[in-house]
């Protein structure tokens, strides 16, 4: 634990921002003993990342002042920033994906002698930090795009380790993590602390803030809105500063009832499968895919939707076999897909919410083969509201929000496309825990009105909350389907980790 009395190495005093007429900070003070794990928490859009931007150098403060080591501080970019000794590891990750891992790792700090690069010494660094946060499988001169969402969070951490920072900044660390992954990074953490090295630790998932980290600060529509000890702080107290009102239900379930049989795979293989599987999915089901990152969950939504190519076995759709189909192909036989890799494929950054939304159904807004712009605007705006999304309109790009309300955009599309199989993969990925509720309400009810969902996800909590039915992976393989009344959390980590469920 950091010494109480030590003066802070980090202060954040009076700091303010505002992008025209939207304010993301207002008067924040904040700040950061040496060798303490300090725990960032609020809603998506409270202002969280635009904090950390204005502490890295990403953008200047309007008003405000820092001090680092009790100097003035005032980086004039993220490269003044990291030289000042301040590292990023941010939600969306920043990885060259036609670049190696060794590259990546190394971008900015290549050792060369002589004019030439020193490779073996690169790459025994490289080799070094990978086994530091125990992941040496992960090859050095394999480029990133071949590597899962899982794998390359990992590259991220590794490549932020290796520059040595005073201060490390995790946004999200754990949010592509399998749970034994997020383990180790707990250990990581752990040891940087001893080595007196401080972090700054953003996470929706208030259970892993408990475990790992010493104080918190609340942010709330861009205020701070309380700090303290994490030690005897409830959930119910940190969740009531976040959202200003006390949460009753965090797995909402609606009443839903299953019917025929819509979906059934028989043997169905991918090009990207390590197995075949056999699955069925009912009218009105609500089902749950187990298993660590990288099980094979994600390959088979691919393969459902048309991503990846068919090599194998059969899809039937209501009841009609359907052969190898292109995703709109897909999207034309009621399928929405909800990619878990929302930057890479889910969403059209440069585009404007209102084209997000409405990408996969434009034909509302049709006549005579042209776009009506303005009832294009209006639906979104009125998804914008339904869902909660905070941003300055329909108008605004995607890539300006923060990467809770970018999820929040990527389920609106779906939900605007009236798809009847939703193959969400991590649907709550990055979200705050009183949205995460709101999307369990929004499945329910989609069950109720007789759609079919299939509900990838890592953390089991959710699953056991609010599916009907779990099925669970491990290396590839669909190992075990069973009622979730049939699981608890022992056999549902038992199946993930080790391919045997036990008796549930």
């Amino acid at each position: 634990m950091s010494d109480p009395s030590a003066p802070p190495v980090l202060r954040m005093e009076r700091v303010s921002k505002a992008y025209g007429a939207t304010r993301a900070l207002g008067d924040v003070s904040f700040d950061l003993r040496r060798g303490e794990v300090h725990a960032l928490i609020g809603e998506n859009g409270a202002g969280k990342s635009t904090m950390m931007k204005v502490l890295s150098g990403a953008v200047p403060p309007d008003s405000g002042r820092m001090t680092l080591e009790g100097r003035p501080y005032a980086p004039s970019g993220p490269l003044d920033g990291l030289r000042c000794g301040i590292s990023m590891i941010y939600q969306e990750l920043n990885l060259a994906p036609h670049l190696t891992v060794e590259e990546n790792i190394m971008l900015g700090r290549e050792v060369n002698t002589g004019g030439w690069l020193d490779r073996r010494t690169m790459r025994a660094r490289v080799r070094e930090t990978l086994e530091f946060v125990r992941h040496p499988e992960i090859a050095p001169d394999v480029p990133v795009r071949k590597l899962g969402v899982g794998a390359r969070q990992v590259v991220e951490i590794a490549r932020a380790l290796l520059a040595r920072s005073r201060i490390l900044v995790m946004d999200e660390p754990t949010s592509s993590l399998s749970q034994e992954d997020s383990l180790r990074l707990f250990e990581i953490v752990r040891r940087l602390k001893e080595q007196d090295v401080s972090v700054i630790y953003i996470s929706h998932f208030l259970e892993e803030v408990q475990k790992v980290a010493d104080r918190y600060t609340v942010l709330r529509d861009g205020r701070n809105v309380g700090s303290g000890t994490m030690e005897g702080t409830g959930l119910d107290a940190l969740i009531r500063l976040m959202v200003g009102q006390e949460v009753k239900e965090m797995f909402p379930r609606v009443p839903h009832g299953r019917g025929e049989t819509v979906v059934a795979l028989y043997g169905l293989k991918g090009t990207r499968m390590a197995a075949p599987v056999s699955l069925a999915l009912d009218r009105g089901e609500i089902l749950g895919i187990a298993g660590l990152v990288g099980s094979g969950r994600t390959e088979m939504l691919r393969t459902v939707f048309g991503l990846d190519e068919l090599e194998g076995g059969a899809l039937v759709v209501s009841g009609v076999e359907t052969g190898k189909a292109a995703p709109w192909v897909r999207i034309g036989q009621g399928f929405g897909l909800l990619s878990e890799d929302r930057t890479g494929e889910g969403l059209a950054l440069s585009l404007s919410l209102a084209d997000n939304i409405t990408l996969s159904r434009y034909a509302p807004y049709l006549r005579f083969g042209l776009l009506r712009l303005g009832r294009q605007e209006k639906a979104a705006g009125d998804w914008i509201a339904r869902l909660k999304i905070k941003a300055r309109g329909p108008l605004q790009k995607v890539l300006g929000l923060s990467g809770g309300n970018q999820q929040k955009v990527a389920l609106a599309r779906l939900l605007h496309q009236q798809a009847e199989v939703l193959l969400l993969d991590e649907p709550t990925r990055g979200i705050d825990v009183v949205s995460k509720a709101q999307i369990y309400e929004w499945i329910g009810e989609l069950a109720r009105d007789g759609k079919s969902v299939l509900f990838v996800s890592s953390y089991f909590p959710e699953l056991l909350g609010v599916c009907d039915r779990i099925a669970v992976f491990h290396r590839g393989a669909l190992i075990d389907v069973r009622e979730t009344r049939d699981w608890d959390p022992a056999a549902l980590m038992a199946a993930a980790t080790v391919g045997r469920a036990g008796n549930g």
